[in-house]
């Protein structure tokens, strides 16, 4: 499989081991964590293929995508955030409403969420804009157009999305920390952040639902979630009675509890028809269910390789933007799969972030499959530039020969 890689497949031959993997693992747990869609679409497959498609379609796209050079992704990332401000405003006056949050809109027949776009977009222009930064002059300026940037994206996701405005906001700071940016300016973005926070959670607290606009819905959501996941942390027995609220956190343990070391394998998951969101927030609950605890470290090993493999290939970059790009890129993934993880095994309250390349849908698996093959395309070109530098190398240090017979 290897050998079949390095020919056909350039770049880091593990990530796309690790790429593989997850998307193999997806279409086995959505074959089996899809059964009440199964049955709503009177079909045992419909859902696993329409899954399958998306990742099919996806895999095209970051084989595609692998192959261009980085500085074409940077030009791009610039159209990809003009046309995700366009979208998440559009969203929040005509957007689709799903599982009370409007993040959807219809794009040629397909429901899109624009946040995801977004997410890509900035992330790349962040890294193109850090990586300009030469004097105290320039950071001056390119981190004024950062937090706006940032700002702007994060502040229109945020109505209907905080769990990913947060996640995109945390995955910017940490690229401005990696990029040196300075100690001052960085404490006063925290103090800022800390203060409206703070600010917010008093509102929320101090003030009734019934005495706010309808546009902070979201957040009285949130606070129902968090003093939930906090609740269910005492041991009253009442914490055991399964209802409409804690639903989908007690089947998700129930599901973990059975899988047990070994799991049930795959296909025998009793949740699944009974876990809302099995398919989606909550497929790593049947993972374990299905695969057991074995299964569910080896989902967890897969996405830390895929951080270390892109930490090992920014510390080999030249330059400063593919550096932050894979770091950036890797570290949406990750954190995400594991602020989704830990929502299924209830070490955090329900966000409604999906399991990375495995949980059901559609513009989330393509973008996700765009980030590797982005980081993909970084380690090919890195490749090539290494192969390259020992072929002059060699060249230059090769001494003509003189035969005896010539002189």
């Amino acid at each position: 499989m290897s050998e079949l890689l390095k020919k056909y497949f350039k770049g880091d031959t593990i990530l796309w081991i690790v790429f593989i993997m997850l998307c193999g693992i997806s279409i086995i747990e959505m074959y089996s964590a899809s059964s009440t869609l199964a049955y709503k679409a009177s079909s045992h497959t419909a859902p696993m293929m329409r899954h399958a498609g998306f990742l099919f379609f996806g895999a095209l796209l970051a084989f595609g995508i692998h192959l261009i050079p980085y500085k074409y992704i940077r030009l791009l990332s610039y159209i990809g955030l003009a046309a995700s401000v366009f979208f998440l405003v559009w969203v929040q006056f005509k957007g689709q409403t799903i599982n009370e949050s409007a993040r959807w809109m219809s794009l040629f027949g397909f429901q899109f969420q624009p946040s995801e776009l977004a997410k890509l977009s900035v992330i790349i222009v962040v890294a193109d804009l850090i990586s300009r930064i030469k004097n105290p002059e320039d950071e001056k300026k390119l981190f004024r157009y950062i937090i706006i940037i940032a700002g702007l994206i994060c502040g229109l996701i945020l109505p209907e999305n905080f769990s990913t405005a947060a996640l995109l906001f945390v995955v910017v700071y940490t690229m401005m920390f990696i990029g040196e940016i300075s100690w001052k300016r960085m404490l006063a973005i925290a103090g800022i952040i800390v203060a409206v926070v703070s600010l917010a959670v008093a509102v929320v607290v101090l003030v009734p639902e019934n005495k706010m606009p309808d546009a902070f819905d979201r957040a009285y959501t949130w606070k129902a979630r968090i003093e939930r996941f906090a609740s269910g942390k005492g041991g009253d027995a009442q914490q055991y009675v399964i209802n409409d609220e804690n639903r989908q956190m007690m089947h998700g343990k129930m599901a973990i509890a059975r899988g047990s070391v070994t799991g049930v394998f795959p296909g025998n998951s009793i949740e699944r028809d009974y876990l809302p969101q099995a398919y989606s927030d909550f497929i790593y609950s049947i993972i374990v269910e299905e695969i057991g605890l074995i299964g569910g470290i080896v989902v967890i090993f897969l996405y830390l390789i895929l951080l270390f493999r892109a930490g090992m290939t920014a510390t080999k970059c030249e330059s400063v933007f593919p550096a932050l790009l894979v770091i950036g890129l890797s570290l949406m993934i990750v954190l995400q799969a594991f602020i989704s993880m830990s929502v299924a095994t209830s070490l955090g309250p329900v966000t409604g972030q999906p399991l990375p390349l495995i949980s059901r849908g559609g513009t989330s698996v393509i973008i996700t499959c765009l980030y590797f093959g982005i980081i993909l395309g970084v380690t090919r070109q890195l490749k090539n530039e290494q192969t390259n530098d020992n072929a002059s190398a060699n060249t230059g240090n090769d001494i003509p020969t003189i035969k005896l017979e010539d002189v």
